[in-house]
This record gives C-alpha cells, structure tokens and sequence, in this order.
C-alpha cells in the first residue's frame, strides 16, 4: 500500500487528498489560523479516522499560500512543494478527466489556468472571489454568517437591483437577450431589501468570474471550462454561470465536479504521482 497525500494550505482552511496505490480514498478539511498547525491538524485527522500509520505514508505534496511558510517535512514525512496553478490545473481535469480544458479556481480571489495533455498554463487572475462576497456581505448586509447569507440571497430579486437590458430598451440588441444584465447594482431601487442586495452581491461576483472564465476559453480555443474551489459548488453561484450559457455568451461546456473545493490539493498529489517527484 502507497499513499501519497495533497494539502492545500489556504489563509483559514486547509484541504487534504489521500489517495492510496493512485486511487482518491478521502478528502478532509481543517480551519487554523497557522499555516503549520493547519497543515499538521488536517495531517493527524486523516491518519485518525484511517487509522493510518505513519510509515504508510510515503510523500506529501504541499501547495497553497501557506505552504511558503512551511520548510521542513511534516511529521518526518518527505514533503514536497508544488506550484499552486500546477495543483489547480491537475485537480480539476482529473475530477472531470479531461484531458483538455480551462480551470477556473474560486477562492478568496479566482485564479484561471488553461491545460492540456497534463500542461498547465497560468492564464491570470482577479481580486474578484469569496472575499469580494464576504467583504461587501459585511458593509452592505452587515453579516458574515454565510448560511444566512445564502439563505438570503435564494430570497432576494435581482430585478430590484441590476439593470438589465429590458429596462432600458424595447429590443435585444444584437446577440443579447432583453434579460441581460447590463449594470450590476445600476438600478438599486429604494425599496430594495437586505434579501434583493445578497443576490446583487452574488450575481455580481458570479458573472464577473463567468465572464472572465468565457474571455479565457475565447482566448484560448476551448469549450469546456471547470470550475474549482469553495464557490463552485454553491447552487445559486452555479445557477448564475450557467445563465451566461443560456444567454448564448458561451457555446461550451460548465463543468463543476464532485469534491471541486478539494481541487487543488488532489492536484498536488497528482502532480507526485505523475512526476514520480
């Protein structure tokens, strides 16, 4: 029995990905404010609730902001560095198994990585993430609670906040349809709620990351675009993306996977065991 782990050391989570003689057997996730108690805790968890002894375990692939702060192995376990848009890049094309396509990684900000046959090209980035949503839900819903939030914002009209192309002409123009948005936060009526702002806030960032994402597979050539990370599997977030596909603004393919905010540490540990590093 081989087992190679993937931690991805994020600001205030930390993911792992155990994977045994190459097959995926759990993923877990921790909070600490430490890098290295993060990636320690989430490390004893796993070996805990697989009663796993050590000297099964043969590497650790590390990645992620926090893995800057860590320079020695964790738990006498040879650990190993890898490049954080490498992990992205491999974790979500072996959750879809494509061989082909851009991942979209969205965390506090969202990093956009194009790959190909195993290559993995760091395409660029926006500030525009889950910090944007919890950042603006503070000083505008005066919230952090983020299932109050959500709950929120399954409650809210957008109709009441965005400006959309029906309101301000009697036809489509062009390719677009009347629904569109056309200014984010352009209409905000007076008599909009708490509830119609939480949408505004998520379809903004939503349709932000959407757009960028579709500018990228333009760019590139590429129908199949894979969204990773803490937002990607938020029902509202998904019924936003998938919008811009009915709006034609994206002749593709939206894909968001199973375990998609456990993407990027599954892809450190690919990357080790596709190396052999």
């Amino acid at each position: 029995m081989i087992v190679i782990l993937g931690i991805d050391i994020g600001g205030t989570t930390t993911d792992l990905a155990g994977f045994v003689d190459n097959t995926l057997l759990d993923v877990l996730s921790v909070k600490a404010s430490d890098p290295l108690a993060s990636a320690s805790g989430a490390l004893g968890k796993f070996i805990n609730k697989h009663n796993l002894p050590l000297d099964k375990i043969k590497k650790i692939a590390i990645t992620g902001v926090g893995s800057s702060f860590i320079d020695m192995n964790l738990f006498g376990i040879e650990t190993v560095k890898i490049n954080e848009f490498t992990s992205i890049g491999l974790g979500g094309t072996y959750l879809v198994q494509a061989d082909k396509a851009i991942v979209v990684s969205m965390g506090t900000g969202t990093a956009f990585v194009r790959v190909e046959n195993g290559k993995v090209k760091h395409l660029g980035g926006t500030g525009v993430g889950g910090g944007t949503l919890m950042g603006l839900s503070k000083e505008i819903l005066h919230t952090l609670d983020f299932n109050k939030i959500l709950e929120m914002t399954e409650k809210g009209d957008l109709g009441k906040v965005d400006l959309r192309l029906a309101d301000i002409s009697q036809e489509e123009i062009g390719s677009l349809l009347k629904w569109i948005t056309v200014s984010n936060f352009g209409k905000s009526s007076d008599d909009a709620t708490k509830e119609d702002l939480a949408a505004g806030i998520f379809n903004m960032v939503f349709q932000t990351i959407g757009m960028l994402s579709i500018f990228a597979a333009r760019m590139e050539g590429d129908k199949n675009i894979i969204f990773t990370g803490q937002l990607a599997n938020i029902p509202y977030g998904q019924r936003i993306l998938k919008s811009l596909i009915k709006a034609r603004l994206f002749e593709g393919n939206f894909e968001f996977p199973e375990y998609a905010e456990y993407s990027t540490a599954i892809g450190a540990a690919i990357c080790l065991m596709r190396n052999n590093i």
